[in-house]
């Protein structure tokens, strides 16, 4: 058995419009990002940057079941950088930071809210979330409506296949590691 990954980030885009059923709900994976806790920084907030070019498809999602397999190399590559040129525009806005005070609650199913500042593509949203505590693990998932950022939804083929304007960005840290 593997050791889980201190944090983990995923992302979980939906496809809508007259040919969608030739595309794919997917499922996104953030490889490289840095999260500083309220035991990181005299201010006790918690902030989290992304390398916005980082992100990378982890596959096509069947349901609740992500399949790894249903796309290829090639298909996966052309996709993230689709995500990174024209969704993200990661060459002018090569990092995503949200930046929140934490009010945790404490013991097993204790919730955390955060309440901050998302900036996407050079654009700064209020956000919060709630978070639940699971042993040592925070988990908790946030709803973004990309055109709120100014991103439009990405199209294909004359927009019968497009995107819809809303992403789920699902979260599991270590909540220890974060002194949450």
């Amino acid at each position: 058995m593997s050791a889980r990954a201190p944090h983990q980030i995923r992302v979980f885009t939906w496809k809508e419009g007259l040919l969608s059923r030739v595309a794919h709900d997917l499922r996104l994976r953030v490889e490289r990002f840095t999260i500083a806790g309220p035991g990181d920084n005299a201010g006790g907030d918690l902030t989290v940057e992304v390398d916005a070019g980082s992100i990378v498809v982890d596959g096509v999602m069947n349901g609740s079941r992500c399949d790894p397999d249903q796309l290829g190399a090639r298909d996966r590559a052309k996709i993230a950088e689709t995500i990174r040129a024209e969704i993200l525009k990661t060459r002018a806005y090569p990092k995503v930071v949200f930046r929140g005070s934490v009010s945790a609650g404490t013991g097993v199913g204790a919730r955390v809210r955060v309440d901050g500042t998302l900036e996407l593509v050079g654009v700064r949203r209020s956000l919060s979330l709630v978070a639940v505590r699971e042993g040592e693990r925070l988990r908790g998932s946030v709803t973004l409506v990309p055109s709120e950022f100014g991103i439009r939804p990405y199209k294909a083929l004359a927009g019968a296949i497009r995107l819809r304007d809303r992403v789920r960005v699902d979260f599991d840290l270590d909540a220890v590691a974060l002194a949450l």
